[in-house]
């Protein structure tokens, strides 16, 4: 914990109170904001290890915020929030938020899940894994730089979706069920339902149309889905 940074996005002063008071006296570095505005830029300056976001906020909402720190870092975001349908749990996640609490939170498992979050990510950025870029035909994937390019080209994917085709090319030809997916690329026990993998899927296919005839992200029906190598 020793020189790690929170910033907490919330336009409640007291839940930002609460949680500075709490997470420094647990060893971290904290810092709270009160609208979305000051909560991008602060995010740039102040380069935290971990973002705590609520969805209502003035000047930008939590979606945009966690839209325009998707743009430039992968640092988790937890989001914080009394909307707590599966809607919002699923919609939160599909931006690429990390994880997703619901207030009223008890700030022990909030805190456990702060540690859970940063020692997974933590133990992803040094996994040997992620420093092989992974090539086959018109396509290349980049886990250490979160790049994808088709055709020799740079394309546009949130990280989300790059983590699951660098995990489905990486492992394939081997079929991963919905719940092994969201285990192995989201890394929580999840809070909403298994459609935001279809979702990813659906949308990763969108780019990958026509890009190869030797390869194809495939949907096993009554299974998962796959990365399959054609002969």
């Amino acid at each position: 914990m020793l020189d790690t940074k929170i910033l907490v996005i919330d336009d409640d002063i007291t839940v930002c109170e609460t949680l500075k008071s709490y997470f420094e006296k647990e060893g971290y570095e904290v810092k709270a904001v009160n609208d979305g505005l000051i909560g991008v830029d602060s995010f740039k300056l102040y380069n935290p290890d971990i973002v705590l976001l609520d969805i209502i906020l003035p000047k930008k909402d939590g979606w945009q915020v966690c839209r325009e720190i998707r743009e430039v870092s992968n640092q988790p975001i937890i989001m914080i929030s009394a909307k707590c349908e599966t809607f919002d749990k699923v919609l939160g996640l599909e931006l690429g938020a990390d994880d997703y609490v619901a207030k009223p939170f008890d700030l022990k498992e909030l805190s456990a899940r702060v540690k859970a979050v940063l020692r997974r990510t933590r133990s992803h950025s040094s996994s040997k894994i992620d420093n092989e870029v992974i090539k086959f035909d018109n396509i290349e994937i980049s886990l250490q730089k979160y790049e994808l390019k088709l055709r020799g080209k740079p394309a546009t994917v949130p990280p989300k979706e790059l983590e699951l085709l660098y995990f489905l090319a990486y492992n394939r030809n081997r079929v991963f069920t919905r719940d092994q997916l969201l285990d192995k690329v989201w890394g929580f026990d999840y809070l909403g339902d298994s459609r935001t993998v279809d979702v990813h899927i659906k949308r990763l296919r969108e780019k990958l149309e026509g890009v190869s005839d030797k390869w194809v992200l495939k949907t096993v029906w009554g299974v998962g889905y796959k990365f399959e190598i054609l002969e």
